[in-house]
């Protein structure tokens, strides 16, 4: 069993403190530590099964010429940043005004720089997620500017909705990571809520989270905050922060991300580099098309941030959807969009990088049937395509508009499946069960068998929300759907939450930041 969940407790101080750094407020942490309450979590996914295949080994390498081919004759657009033209430029590129034609074989000689795996630290040691390889690491959904839940259905989200969504994520078993923007708190002026977003990440939660990219000094706020968190040095020296880089498909990378992508890996952060594919409008309608451009994208994004500087940890992204031909949405859980993926794993992988793609994607505008079969669909490509760090995996509504917060616990429920999954076949002695099918012989049943009573608590995996009680049972208790169980969730488990404990002195620290940060600018809504 590759998969441990184990019960853990949080630690003083901003998670490892005592190894890190000293502080003071020792003794109101250690009384805090002796109150705290503890929450049953999983490790990283680890997996045993193999990945997906969907490209033999000429498709493939069509593909990657192709891409090449992209790269230097067609090129790529840097807007806005006169800095990278001229990285480029030293590097060997052709640039002509905004538009970097770069030579074949440069961009995959430089992305061989970058680690193919690398831990990121949380607060709490023992919540470490390492992205890559085998690991899949699994985060809630991110971006919406609006919720929706049973009592107040659809709505602008507020800082105190992403407060909320923050404590369920530390309070889900399944859920690896914080996440970043797991709404947009509109609220709060735009120039600001990332101090907000960044405080409740560090002190509702002790899993990793994600820095703000909307503007250079965004992330540059965020490097200073994790520094308070971690201690300076270790910031330096490790990765505590995984950070959503969009490319503007088709082929453009805008001055704003690539600056928030430029902080980042001088200070050792990671960024995950990601297209943002919607077949048929912002790549072409075939999947061979679409692979050729998305794999231009990341050889390119990945390469700049070499550039920056070289062993900078980077994810390699590809969100992927296509569009409905006939209203010009978005749709979520089809064929192609499996496809480009599967493909996408496998090129990833052949250029050495962690991966990053799926999430609990639907179009639908409730938490229904619909939401149901195109999420079952997106999550499993996700385990079997190979990814290393899955975004949007709980939560998502309405094709990513709408943070839901009955499906984030219905979600997290089923990630459970992922994890029982991906721990493949137990062959062990005890998997075999030879010594049960003996003892039971012809005709008789397992039940009360020495095997099934020395298994029973661990061998299935047991769901924490769906309902399997008799149909009797099911209409005392009030015939509730799933939606309605899963919204009584999310009251018992808001109801039941504590924080995690940090270190007074930290969390003074940080308090002090924000509110030196938001004193010094004025609001800011546009």
């Amino acid at each position: 069993m590759t998969d441990s969940a184990t019960t853990e407790s949080s630690v003083p101080a901003g998670s490892a403190a005592s190894g890190r750094r000293a502080r003071g407020g020792g003794g109101a942490a250690r009384r805090a530590e002796r109150t705290s309450v503890s929450y049953e979590s999983a490790r990283f996914i680890e997996r045993n099964v193999p990945n997906l295949d969907v490209l033999n080994e000429e498709a493939l390498k069509i593909i990657e010429r192709n891409a090449e081919t992209v790269l230097e004759e067609i090129g790529v657009n840097f807007v806005e940043n006169p800095a990278a033209l001229e990285l480029w430029r030293e590097a060997g590129a052709d640039v002509r005004g905004e538009r970097v034609h770069i030579p074949r074989g440069l961009a995959r000689q430089l992305c061989a720089t970058a680690p193919s795996s690398f831990v990121q630290h949380a607060r709490n040691p023992e919540r470490n997620v390492e992205i890559g390889g085998r690991n899949l690491v699994l985060a809630p959904v991110y971006g919406p500017p609006f919720v929706r839940d049973e009592a107040g259905g659809r709505r602008y989200a507020t800082i105190e909705d992403f407060r909320n969504f923050v404590r369920l994520g530390y309070m889900s078993k399944w859920l690896h990571h914080s996440g970043g923007t797991v709404c947009e708190p509109t609220d709060i002026a735009v120039n600001k809520r990332h101090l907000d977003m960044l405080h409740a990440h560090m002190t509702l939660s002790d899993k990793p989270f994600m820095g703000s990219v909307t503007e250079p000094s965004r992330a540059q706020d965020s490097v200073d905050m994790a520094g308070i968190l971690f201690g300076k040095d270790f910031v330096q020296a490790n990765t505590v922060m995984t950070s959503l880089i969009n490319i503007n498909s088709p082929l453009t990378f805008d001055g704003v991300m690539m600056g928030a992508l430029e902080v980042y890996a001088r200070n050792n952060q990671a960024s995950i580099v990601s297209p943002f594919i919607v077949g048929g409008a912002m790549a072409p309608t075939t999947v061979a098309g679409t692979l050729t451009q998305v794999l231009a994208e990341i050889l390119a994004g990945v390469a700049y941030s070499q550039l920056v500087r070289q062993g900078a940890p980077v994810i390699a992204g590809a969100f992927v959807t296509s569009i409905d031909m006939n209203s010009g949405a978005p749709t979520f859980g089809t064929p192609e969009a499996s496809l480009v993926t599967y493909g996408m794993g496998q090129l990833v992988r052949r250029l050495g990088l962690p991966y990053r793609s799926a999430g609990a994607f639907c179009g639908s505008k409730l938490p229904d049937a619909q939401a149901a079969y195109e999420t079952a669909n997106s999550l499993n490509m996700g385990l079997l395509s190979g990814v290393n760090f899955m975004l949007h995996a709980c939560g998502w509504l309405e094709g990513g508009l709408v943070a839901s917060f009955e499906k984030f616990v219905m979600d997290a429920d089923q990630l459970g499946m992922l994890h029982q999954l991906a721990r493949g076949v137990d062959m062990t002695e005890n998997g075999q069960a030879m010594d049960a099918i003996r003892e039971v012989g012809p005709g008789g049943h397992y039940l009360g068998c020495a095997h099934t009573q020395a298994n029973f608590k661990s061998a299935f995996w047991r769901t924490e929300l769906l309902d399997y009680k008799p149909f009797e049972t099911w209409d005392e208790e009030g015939a509730r759907d799933t939606r309605q169980l899963a919204s009584a969730r999310v009251r018992k488990l808001l109801d039941s939450y504590r924080e995690p404990i940090l270190d007074p002195a930290v969390r003074q620290a940080l308090d002090a930041y924000v509110a030196e940060k938001k004193a010094g600018m004025p609001d800011a809504f546009g």
